[in-house]
């Protein structure tokens, strides 16, 4: 099996930046795409474009994710790939982060990416063997390294990076094909333009998205399961 053949896409944590270019790009791709975000409605502007559906879930609810899975099936057919994008991003002192807060970041950052792991994993497993999918997850430089003033972030993306890791192990034999891909570094957005004394200095995220498409078509005799994406001028 050299390729799979992708129908449905699901992107959870969709918004701006990476989930939009990979909407714009699954649609070109000829595969039909799904969208999720607490707020459904922000989508409005990127399903006009692309053609993409918005559903309203939050991922870091057992039920709303199941639902989620439960809705996108019936309007748009079973997912084949699922990407989840979505991260709870919280800065401060250490002595005065707000406990509560950390813990709505980590749901957000990892349990929830638990949670539509768990859902996308099931669905394949009742699948023919080679009828699975693919489950890939995004990171960033807190993947790999903390920074001062961002332990929620740190906490939730590092635990990500091991529940990737262990669902890879797990299920690559069974043909699911799970990776994770660290940005690290700044990604370019309409409220982040790139210096004009340093072309390409920020991600691309259009390069991005290629990359994880390049990563959907990998053969399963060499599959990725990590990749880390980084602008030239980043340090290592």
């Amino acid at each position: 099996m050299s390729h799979r053949d992708y129908g449905t896409a699901l992107v959870v944590g969709a918004g701006a930046g990476i989930s939009a270019s990979l909407a714009r790009l699954f649609a070109r791709q000829g595969v039909r795409v799904a969208l999720a975000a607490r707020d459904a409605a922000k989508l409005r502007p990127l399903t006009d474009e692309t053609g993409a559906r918005a559903f309203a879930a939050d991922a870091g609810d057992p039920q709303q994710v199941a639902r989620l899975f439960a809705e996108v099936t019936a309007e748009q057919g079973e997912p084949d790939v699922v990407v989840y994008n979505a991260s709870g991003r919280l800065r401060g002192a250490l002595t005065e982060l707000d406990p509560n807060e950390v813990e709505r970041s980590f749901r957000t950052s990892v349990f929830g990416g638990f949670l539509v792991g768990q859902e996308a994993t099931r669905r394949f497993l009742a699948r023919p063997v080679e009828q699975r999918g693919t489950i890939l997850f995004t990171g960033a430089s807190a993947s790999i390294k903390g920074y001062p003033h961002s332990a929620p972030f740190a906490m939730g993306k590092f635990a990500l990076r091991g529940l990737a890791q262990s669902m890879a192990r797990e299920l690559a034999p069974q043909n699911i094909h799970v990776a994770h891909v660290v940005i690290d570094g700044v990604v370019r957005g309409p409220g982040r333009p790139e210096p004009v004394d340093r072309p390409d200095s920020l991600l691309d995220p259009d390069a991005i998205a290629e990359t994880y498409w390049q990563i959907l078509q990998q053969p399963r005799s060499a599959w990725s399961w990590e990749i880390e994406l980084r602008p030239w001028v980043e340090t290592f």
